[in-house]
């Protein structure tokens, strides 16, 4: 199983849609919300929602949205990345909901050769996340270091050899 890519391995113009999808539930916001102390009515009070608020219901907090497709596009994108440098841009399209479901696809737009260190490189990426319809939802850019293939440690590093029975 692929865990990230290699610098050689990005090619500009590739496209990566992440799978599988995750369907967000009440409980992933409220608890997002919690943890990260974003306590605004729209996404915790159902009432204030449905009777204060153009969309007569609970909207996702966006940063749910966005850390989820961050997440999804680690396995394609930085799975084997030195850092993250970067999230140039961050754009929330469209309102989601309990019980929509988030699929990403992500776009390599760029990639550099690092000027001062032949071991790595820079591979500037656009991810979109869309919901069971169709609708854009999320979009970002963001810049990520990752090795060259030949400076590359082990892949599995932290995977343990199997004793015998």
């Amino acid at each position: 199983m692929q865990f990230g890519r290699y610098f050689e391995e990005f090619e500009v113009g590739a496209v990566y849609r992440h799978w599988p999808g995750k369907t967000v539930t009440e409980s992933d916001d409220h608890l997002f919300c919690l943890i990260t102390m974003n306590h605004h009515p729209l996404h915790l009070d159902a009432h204030y929602a449905e009777s204060a608020t153009q969309f007569g219901r609970n909207v996702v907090v966006g940063n749910l949205i966005y850390s989820l497709l961050l997440g999804m596009s680690v396995a394609d994108v930085s799975g084997k990345a030195i850092a993250n440098l970067e999230v140039e841009s961050l754009r929330h399209v469209a309102p989601t909901f309990h019980g929509d479901t988030i699929y990403g696809e992500t776009t390599v737009l760029d990639k550099k050769e690092s000027s001062s260190r032949p071991d790595r490189g820079v591979v500037t990426v656009e991810t979109r996340g869309y919901k069971q319809d169709g609708t854009l939802v999320c979009v970002f850019r963001r810049r990520v270091m990752v090795p060259t293939k030949s400076h590359a440690g082990p892949d599995l590093p932290s995977f343990p050899p199997p004793k015998p029975a």
